[in-house]
């Protein structure tokens, strides 16, 4: 206990000495008492999740009520920066997700897309590689990580192979995979709500880049995992591949899966289709976009009304929420106060106002910072930079690009780098009663989270839209 008292106490100190620290840099770059007492609140928050992470919720309204007990921030303010359009939006979405999984609507899919004729080892990674990152696309990281691992580890038992390469495998394909939509990551929804940007966008600029950095993912994951993939060659060969796939999934009822098909279908194309809606109905942008789980949500909780209370109860993850929307409050107050605007001109004298060096600055800075911190975390502090940048420079929408896949490829990186990271090795110990250790996990991740995102900077400008 007394060993645990002492952990506790010098990452107290660690806490206390980086807000000291913080407070000095903040005298040195000029910054007034409003501006320091504000960047020492949000850091206050953001260090405090990293250091404990289980109190992360405290630590938000903490550094929350010192903005508005000070002043700096005002309640009205405060709440207009809160973003509940994006919460709603997420509140709809997790509604959805909690209906089909219900349903069995993801284990059916997973069923037809894992059932191939003539598999091999690599048909089978190559499969679980895309199918991994397109139902994040589809639906969302966390959601589409459990139904993965669960193919997975029975998978892994039948044939008798080690389930960590390949759940890494999917891990790492679901990060990348978050990126192709503004629905496959919250912080997807987040930039699409605060840069202006639409389904059509992502489909246009991030789904391409997506795709192809799921190929360079393949040639990686056959490099480094080929004796694991040899191994299952052997035992595919040996045991037969199919039977095994055909058993490991319960197919729901026609009805509930007709009628699973025909919500997550329509919410889907009101997605897809919002832009052009909003400007035929002449509403404001994103509007649809946000609202339209809402709906799906409305309409599931009144023809399942015996288990309405459970969606929202069970399914919608209210700390995440909430600590979301706490965030978003105190990213706001940084840009009104102008921190955001110091720090981005900072920024452009470090790079010299040249965009590749900019550009590269956001993706890696954003991937590296990721590895450590919850990605959402960084997003929610890099947006009100990003939007001073784009303000000086007159820049449109790639340094939202480059933020969007630093932050999903960066998670990639080390064993606590995105939700999905964690939830799977979570489902590991708890079905197998074995990890993944911090250091194997980073010689796999930093390699393919780096790779990754230098292929996306060469693409961003060899390709002239993204300039």
């Amino acid at each position: 206990m007394t060993g645990k008292n002492n952990y506790l106490l010098k990452k107290t100190f660690a806490l206390i000495g980086a807000l000291i620290v913080v407070v000095l840099l903040g005298k040195r770059l000029g910054f007034n008492l409003a501006q320091i007492i504000t960047l020492a609140a949000f850091s206050l928050s953001i260090l405090g999740t990293l250091l404990f992470w289980q109190f992360r919720l405290s630590f938000a309204f903490l550094g929350t009520t010192i903005m508005l007990f000070t002043g700096v921030a005002k309640l009205d303010e405060f709440i207009h920066h809160s973003s509940m359009e994006i919460i709603l939006f997420l509140i709809g979405m997790m509604v959805l997700v909690g209906f089909l999984k219900e349903i069995g609507l993801f284990t059916w899919l997973l069923q037809k897309a894992l059932i191939m004729k003539k598999i091999s080892a690599k048909k089978f990674m190559l499969a679980l590689i895309f199918a991994s990152a397109l139902l994040a696309c589809a639906i969302d990281e966390v959601s589409s990580i459990l139904f993965m691992i669960m193919i997975i580890l029975e998978l892994s038992d039948f044939f008798e192979v080690d389930p960590i390469p390949f759940i890494m495998t999917s891990v790492l394909a679901t990060n990348i995979g978050s990126a192709g939509t503004v629905i496959g990551n919250p912080i997807g929804i987040m930039i699409a709500a605060k840069a202006g940007l639409s389904f059509e966008n992502f489909l246009l600029f991030a789904f391409p880049l997506m795709v192809m950095s799921l190929f360079v993912l393949t040639g990686l994951i056959f490099i480094i995992f080929r004796k694991e993939i040899r191994e299952l060659d052997e035992k595919i060969k040996e045991y037969g591949p199919n039977e095994i796939l055909v058993q490991l999934l319960s197919v729901p009822t026609e009805k509930r899966l007709k009628i699973g098909f025909v919500i997550a279908g329509a919410t889907l194309l009101l997605i897809a289709m919002h832009h052009r809606l909003e400007l035929l109905l002449g509403l404001e942008l994103n509007t649809i976009l946000l609202m339209a789980p809402l709906l799906s949500a409305a309409i599931i909780m009144v023809w399942r009304r015996e288990r309405a209370r459970s969606y929202i109860e069970n399914d919608v993850e209210w700390w995440t929420l909430l600590f979301f929307m706490f965030l978003f409050g105190q990213a706001g107050i940084l840009a009104n106060t102008g921190v955001a605007e110091v720090l981005a001109q900072k920024l452009l004298m470090l790079v010299a106002s040249n965009q590749f060096h900019l550009i590269a600055t956001v993706l890696f800075g954003s991937g590296i910072i990721s590895s450590a911190l919850d990605n959402v975390v960084v997003v929610a502090g890099s947006i009100p930079v990003i939007h001073s940048l784009n303000t000086m420079l007159g820049t449109h929408s790639v340094l939202w690009w480059a933020l969007l896949f630093g932050a999903c490829f960066g998670g990639n990186m080390t064993i606590i780098g995105s939700t999905a990271n964690i939830v799977a090795i979570g489902a590991l110990e708890k079905r197998r009663g074995i990890s993944i250790s911090f250091r194997y996990w980073f010689k796999i991740g930093a390699v393919v989270g780096l790779t990754t995102l230098a292929f996306i900077l060469l693409a961003m400008q060899l390709l002239p839209y993204y300039r």
